[in-house]
C-alpha cells in the first residue's frame, strides 16, 4: 500500500482504550484500508494497512 493521503479522514479512538492510563490508538477508515496512529502523538507516524492486511492483523490479535 502506498502512503495514503490522510487529509480529512475521520479518526476514532478504540473503545478498549479508555481507562488504561492513556495507552490509546486511533483508527481511520481509508478507501483501500485502515490507518492507525497513537492518540497521544497525532502528528507522529501512522501505520496503513490494506483491508486484507487489517483483517489478518486483527485476527492474529484475537488468536493470541
Amino acid at each position: 500500500m502506498t502512503t495514503p493521503d490522510l487529509t480529512g479522514v475521520a479518526w476514532r479512538k478504540s473503545t478498549r482504550s479508555d481507562g488504561n492510563g492513556g495507552a490509546c490508538v486511533e483508527v481511520a477508515d481509508l478507501r483501500d484500508g485502515v490507518a492507525v496512529r497513537d492518540s497521544k502523538d497525532q502528528s507522529g507516524p501512522t501505520l496503513a494497512f490494506t483491508s486484507q492486511g487489517w483483517r489478518s492483523f486483527v485476527n492474529s490479535l484475537k488468536a493470541s
